[in-house]
């Protein structure tokens, strides 16, 4: 029991953070429903995008006259394929609307409070320094019409990325956030160069999280795809796309077959390139992005300062000779992230944000 209004907006957060990645193209939001310093029922945004938070916390209780109402977003005014939640709010007569954000979307963007306090409910802004960079990658998809594109790679002490006599760099604590970080992203970005020399499935194998399976963006420009490779017999179960030059429009046939969908482009040399394709999976729908390649293709991202986070899994130990890159490591290892504080035993995790992309 608490009146502190930090800790409330703290479980819609928390409430949020399950489906970050899951919802579509609507954001993931948390809400709380509090009376009598109790809460009362909660709700988050539906993975499908709808029904939103406020509906998902308000519609399933009916003692609401008097309560009060915590959302990580700024409650929608708009119409849409469902009605605003505003009008749910006032419906149930709730007394007090917090939330921390305000929604960049032009519809709603500041305009509940206005529409909530003409049918007599109190709304306020409080702003969460714990959550402050929460909704960077819905505010990039508002604002500039692309994708938010994250990226990892998994690294020794002595910044090598590939193990000569072992898969994994890092340990099975590191694997399983890997997991997680996946479970949070709508699609996955990788290539075929990655893909035939781990015979990787790039799914989430975590226990309540194995149906989390983002879909697939395999770059392909010369169609070295190789056809026996384990990916090949989940198609069925996940939208697989590859990415290749427009010349090889005959030779994906094969492809086709095995279930693969194809994205022809004329190429992918320099930032507009990629820009073009970012543009492009904006509009199929995919919003939260994450690369996972080897370290030459993430150095070209890099250096033309396309990724928004980069997270660095570092091993503590160093490979010296068992261990190699093909390609320089120097952008890896200038790149001050930030320690994120968890236990992983003899790895560590960094988070680097790139506020200038």
């Amino acid at each position: 029991m608490t009146t502190n209004h930090n800790y409330y907006l703290d479980l819609a957060f928390q409430l949020a953070e399950k489906n970050l990645g899951k919802t579509g193209l609507n954001p993931t939001v948390g809400a709380v429903v509090v009376k009598n310093n109790t809460v009362i029922s909660s709700g988050v945004t539906s993975t499908t995008g709808r029904p939103h938070a406020e509906f998902n916390a308000l519609n399933k209780i009916k003692k609401t006259k008097g309560a009060t109402l915590y959302i990580s977003l700024e409650p929608c005014t708009h119409k849409g394929k469902t009605p605003p939640c505003t009008n749910i709010i006032i419906k149930k007569k709730i007394k007090n609307v917090y939330y921390a954000f305000e929604d960049p979307d032009l519809r709603t963007y500041k305009k509940a409070k206005k529409i909530l306090k003409k049918n007599g409910v109190a709304a306020k802004l409080i702003k969460s320094k714990k959550y402050n960079n929460f909704y960077r990658s819905y505010l990039i998809n508002k604002k500039l019409n692309t994708p938010f594109i994250s990226a990892k790679i998994a690294v020794s002490n002595d910044y090598l990325s590939i193990n000569k006599t072992n898969k994994w760099i890092t340990n099975s604590f590191s694997r399983k956030v890997a997991h997680l970080i996946r479970s949070r992203h709508d699609a996955i970005i990788s290539t075929s160069k990655s893909i035939n020399c781990d015979n990787s499935l790039l799914n989430c194998r975590i226990e309540g999280l194995n149906n989390c399976k983002p879909d697939l963006f395999i770059i392909d420009l010369n169609l070295k795809l190789k056809k026996n490779i384990l990916l090949n017999k989940i198609l069925k179960n996940r939208k697989t796309y590859l990415i290749t030059d427009k010349s090889n429009i005959n030779k994906t046939k094969i492809y086709k077959k095995k279930g693969y969908k194809i994205i022809l482009i004329n190429s992918l040399k320099n930032k507009k390139d990629f820009n073009l394709l970012y543009k492009k999976l904006f509009k199929m729908g995919y919003l939260r992005i994450l690369v996972e390649t080897g370290l030459t293709f993430l150095n070209s991202l890099l250096k033309l300062r396309l990724i928004n986070d980069l997270y660095i899994f570092k091993n503590n130990n160093k490979l010296k000779k068992k261990g190699k890159n093909n390609t320089t490591y120097k952008y890896i290892k200038n790149i001050s992230g930030k320690l994120i504080s968890i236990n992983l035993n003899n790895d560590k995790l960094y988070r680097k944000e790139f506020k200038n992309v």
